[in-house]
């Protein structure tokens, strides 16, 4: 006989069950996860998200108004991001400026589409 017998009667097929897995690329999978965890939190993921719904960069003085934590959690939260190429600075002055890049745009656009597939 092919398969084993399962104690419903069924047969499955030993031949087809244990193929071995493709490799996973240890290289995209940590960055992946620098950027799944980098928008894992409330404050950074907020930020993202206004981030994302201004017209042209906001200065960490209105994030740290708008979310409501010190300035120092947002000037964390916001390094995190960069760092995970989710946004991009400028200085202008004294002030910093951020921006989504592309990737956050694809990003939260995916997450609203999923949203609304589910509402």
């Amino acid at each position: 006989m092919v398969g084993d017998a399962i104690t419903d009667g069924t047969t499955k097929d030993t031949e087809t069950c244990c193929t071995p897995l493709e490799d996973v690329d240890s290289d995209a999978m940590a960055t992946d996860l620098r950027v799944l965890t980098a928008m894992g939190n409330d404050t950074r993921y907020e930020l993202l998200r206004r981030i994302s719904n201004a017209d042209d960069g906001v200065c960490v003085c209105d994030l740290e108004a708008a979310v409501g934590v010190s300035q120092s959690a947002v000037s964390q939260a916001l390094s995190r991001l960069y760092t995970a190429g989710l946004v991009t600075r400028r200085k202008e002055g004294s002030w910093r400026y951020y921006e989504p890049t592309e990737t956050t745009t694809a990003l939260l656009d995916t997450l609203d589409d999923l949203r609304g597939s589910h509402e």
